[in-house]
């Protein structure tokens, strides 16, 4: 039984579209199923996020705000 890491990108502080560009380029650099989770102040990366999955065909799995922090977790598909 394998136990893969979740990778983490921190955008804290910056803005559309770096986040999503950041995300993207961690992204193509993980195998199927892997998991990348995206630290965020940008509140347009709620919708970015969610617009993002549905295009790339890469799993949205949670996207959550904790008081300005927005945390979303993809996985690769």
């Amino acid at each position: 039984m394998s136990q893969s890491k979740v990778q983490e990108v921190d955008a804290t502080g910056l803005q559309c579209p770096m986040p999503l560009l950041m995300a993207k380029r961690a992204l193509n650099a993980l195998t199927s199923g892997e998991q990348l989770r995206v630290l965020s102040t940008d509140q347009g990366s709620l919708r970015d996020f969610e617009v993002f999955s549905r295009q790339s065909g890469h799993h949205l799995l949670q996207s959550e705000d904790r008081e300005g922090l927005y945390i979303h977790l993809l996985q690769k598909a």
